[in-house]
């Protein structure tokens, strides 16, 4: 890989959506780490412009001047990122976008720092895109047993936290249990009149899973599993990845979760790859994987793996990790740290 920069060197760096939930996080991952900062800014909307945050002023992202920035962070959605990106890139910067916006475009690098930092070495448009939260999670644990069997196929089932949606999505499970309170009885024998009505996502959240996770995209499939499926396709390089994925939101605050059914083309014990597992770069393997364990860390958790006992070549698994912090900030900035090499 081609390092943009040399090791050790300090950057300027910039946070866009510095304010919000991932903005926020890297912000705190970039002191955990030592990050080399020469110097950092923080770049927000409009209503956030003027507040200081970590004693730094937050500037409007809109307007700005990004001149001098070696690296900047985005997490702000992706119309925020459409419309900036490429003005930050133009005024000198490498871009590391955790919206959906660059994901599919050919000449932007999708990374996960453990699985395929090697396509850092070539940035057309200054700019890298973090895979979606959920593909994520999957990545470092797929990586090693693709190596050694070759993945063919993948049938997936999410159990995606509401943090996902950002703070709304955090304020709206928390006011939905709050609304029920201590009335689980009649809850359980039908007193569905004590719900609140549906709010962000298609049916009630709490105690309740939701299987319709934002909008339909294609063929009957949502937006998240067919990112899912692209996005699994390009970090591995197999573009004819067979995959069929249902994301399902459910009431946890932090911590994604997949049960994941692999298929192989070649056969792999689940013994093998346990050892596989055991020695992957950003992998623990856990007895029972969960998202409580996994919130506040960086590794993905993987356990329960089993071979499906329904297809040849197949192994059943399950992965949780912090959809927060690996599944979007920790990434960012991992990929900044490869870029100094």
């Amino acid at each position: 890989m081609v390092h943009k920069f040399a090791p050790g060197q300090q950057l300027n760096v910039g946070v866009v959506g510095a304010t919000g939930l991932v903005g926020t996080m890297i912000r705190e991952i970039l002191a955990e780490r030592n990050f080399p900062l020469a110097s950092l800014r923080l770049f927000a909307s409009a209503r956030s412009a003027g507040k200081t945050v970590d004693g730094i002023v937050v500037e409007d992202a809109a307007t700005a001047d990004y001149a001098g920035l070696d690296v900047v962070l985005f997490s702000a959605g992706g119309s925020t990122s459409k419309a900036l990106a490429p003005k930050v890139a133009a005024a000198g910067a490498i871009v590391i976008d955790n919206s959906s916006a660059w994901r599919s475009d050919p000449q932007v690098p999708l990374v996960v720092a453990e699985v395929n930092p090697q396509a850092l070495a070539d940035l057309p448009k200054g700019i890298i895109a973090n895979p979606n939260c959920t593909t994520m999670a999957a990545m470092p644990v797929l990586r090693p047993l693709h190596e050694e069997a070759g993945l063919t196929r993948l049938v997936v089932s999410t159990y995606q936290a509401v943090s996902g949606g950002g703070l709304e999505g955090i304020d709206v499970l928390a006011r939905q249990l709050a609304h029920v309170g201590d009335k689980a009885r009649e809850l359980a024998t039908g007193g569905h009149d004590l719900l609140p009505g549906a709010e962000k996502w298609a049916v009630p959240m709490a105690h309740n899973v939701v299987p319709l996770n934002y909008v339909y995209a294609e063929d009957g499939y949502t937006e998240e599993e067919i990112k899912l499926r692209d996005e699994s396709r390009k970090i591995l390089a197999i573009p004819d990845l067979r995959v069929a994925a249902t994301c399902v939101r459910v009431p946890v605050f932090t911590g994604h979760s997949l049960s994941i059914h692999a298929e192989f083309d070649r056969p792999l014990s689940p013994e093998r790859a346990l050892e596989l597992l055991g020695s992957a770069p950003g992998v623990v393997v856990s007895e029972v994987p969960n998202p409580l364990e996994a919130t506040g860390q960086d590794p993905v958790f993987v356990g329960r793996v089993r071979r499906d006992t329904s297809t040849d070549n197949g192994l059943v698994l399950f992965v949780a990790s912090d959809n927060l912090r690996k599944g979007a900030a920790l990434n960012a900035v991992q990929i900044a740290e490869a870029l100094l090499g």
